[in-house]
């Protein structure tokens, strides 16, 4: 049971040094530690957790987990203190497997799903097909937890404590089926290692994070560690072909023993054979395992329709009858965020805002807009601060080359000046219209739009927030673009 006090023997561990204590909480913040609780000191990117356990230890740590270079760290405090020392190889997936022991219950089907883009779409499409299906479901991810038990939450994949303490919370509300985005940093970080999936997804393999990995090799590896490491022998594996690095990723499931379900336009279980695009949406007609399937999604661009038949495959391979999941494929609702209609001007010129924050996602995005578009296609686009600086003129290029009407602005410039930013995606698009401020280029972009034309506004999605320095300011993308549309137009969005 959640937050029962018991031994350390009882999480599968056993002190170096110390006796069985009895643990009472878990932390990884040591200002977060109580009396009887097991500090967690694990290796950062910038400080070991070991030069806090100092700290732990005064605040009445019981236990303390790390690994030898934390035990150096703070070697002196602990042999002067009488709580218990747990000193492992890799600590950061032995706190996932004791949170997980700790918290007891998670929801008895659960899934995730791994790839540079897709992952929330494809995480909340399932939830939602399992909820079309009468079942009482959750996703959990970058928009936090939506669906039959709804949290918020901090990182796309949380660290173990939080994680495991929302799984309980999930099941405990009487859910017991899940999606999880799983995160090159949450999966590199061993954040799901004590997570039983059924299944496990692969969107697609692009440029991003590399300001955290040190090579795209590092970055696919730690993706790759969802099906060589957490999904277990028995699970199934649902991989994109299409993407270049699907064939790697489902060999390696394929070593592992996994049911592997493949999805693409060609040679794939689930085989996307047709899209006719509309104004509102698309008709698709795909086939399974042989059997032709139509199906009608209220999404706007191509690329959802492979978002749905991976989130499809996903619930065939938790255990849902394919028949009954195709039926219910036409309830789907976009994602918030995510191709997401924010607003319509009087002359029928629509505006969508999305999440693409990649080139890949850019091009994608705009290229998928395309075939709805009688009109030209406008981009508002920028790039994050303290982020991989790389992808910046790759972002303008890719808006350039996709729009015919661009506005370079800013993003979540954070510590950086937001100008520099701004000039490094201009370098990619040296055409585009430069307009700082992002509520101007907004209602700049929402001006130019004529009748048959259509805007993206790129980036920031679900976000309500733009991160300038230390601070915080509100701002959502979808609001801003329903104030454009009404001072322009005379009235509400």
């Amino acid at each position: 049971m959640a937050g029962m006090a018991r031994q350390l023997s009882q999480l599968g561990l056993t002190a170096a040094k110390g006796a069985n204590p009895v643990i009472t909480g878990l932390a990884v913040d040591s200002r977060d530690v109580k009396d009887g609780f097991l500090f967690a000191a694990l290796p950062g990117t910038r400080v070991h957790g070991g030069e806090f356990i100092q700290f732990a230890l005064r605040m009445g740590a019981s236990a303390i987990l790390t690994d030898a270079e934390g035990a150096e760290i703070a070697a002196a405090e602990l042999a002067a203190s009488e709580a218990a020392l747990v000193v492992c190889e890799d600590p950061r997936q032995t706190l996932a497997y004791t949170a997980a022991l700790w918290f007891g219950e998670q929801p008895g089907v659960m899934a995730a799903v791994t790839g540079t883009n897709g992952k929330t779409s494809v995480s909340t499409f399932l939830r939602q097909i399992w909820q079309e299906l009468g079942l009482e479901a959750v996703n959990l991810g970058t928009t936090g937890v939506e669906g039959d038990y709804q949290a918020p939450l901090k990182h796309t994949t949380p660290e173990p404590i939080t994680l495991h303490r929302v799984l309980a919370e999930c099941s405990a509300a009487g859910v017991q089926f899940a999606a999880m985005e799983a995160s090159s940093h949450g999966l590199a970080q061993r954040r799901l290692d004590g997570v039983h999936l059924r299944a496990a997804g692969f969107t697609n393999f692009t440029q991003d994070h590399l300001d955290y990995h040190d090579s795209f090799e590092e970055y696919f590896d730690a993706k790759a560690g969802l099906f060589a490491r957490v999904l277990p022998e028995e699970g199934g594996a649902v991989i994109n072909i299409d993407d270049p690095r699907g064939v790697d990723m489902a060999a390696i499931a394929r070593a592992r023993g996994q049911e592997v379900i493949t999805v693409g336009r060609s040679g794939a279980d689930l085989e996307l054979t047709t899209q006719r695009f509309d104004a509102t949406g698309q008709d698709i007609r795909f086939t399974f395992r042989g059997r032709a399937y139509l199906a009608r999604l209220n999404l706007i661009g191509g690329f959802q329709a492979e978002n749905v038949l991976l989130a499809s495959g996903l619930a065939i391979a938790c255990g849902a009858e394919p028949e009954r999941v195709f039926e219910v494929l036409q309830e789907l609702k976009t994602v918030r965020g995510r191709m997401q209609l924010a607003a319509t001007r009087a002359n029928g010129a629509a505006v969508f805002v999305d999440y693409a924050h990649t080139p890949d996602a850019v091009e994608t995005a705009l290229q998928a807009m395309r075939p709805h578009v009688m009109g030209r296609l406008v981009a508002v686009v920028g790039a994050g601060g303290d982020r991989d600086m790389g992808k910046r003129p790759l972002m303008g290029q890719a808006a350039a080359r996709n729009a015919d009407v661009v506005f370079v602005t800013d993003d979540n410039p954070r510590s950086e000046d937001p100008a520099a930013i701004r000039t490094m995606v201009m370098e990619g698009a040296p055409e585009a219209t430069e307009v700082g401020d992002r509520a101007e280029a907004i209602l700049r972009a929402v001006d130019a739009l004529q009748a048959g034309d259509a805007l993206l506004i790129a980036g920031k999605g679900h976000e309500t927030g733009q991160i300038v320095g230390d601070d915080v300011l509100p701002f959502d993308d979808c609001e801003q673009a329903s104030v454009a549309v009404a001072a322009l137009d005379g009235g509400m969005a």
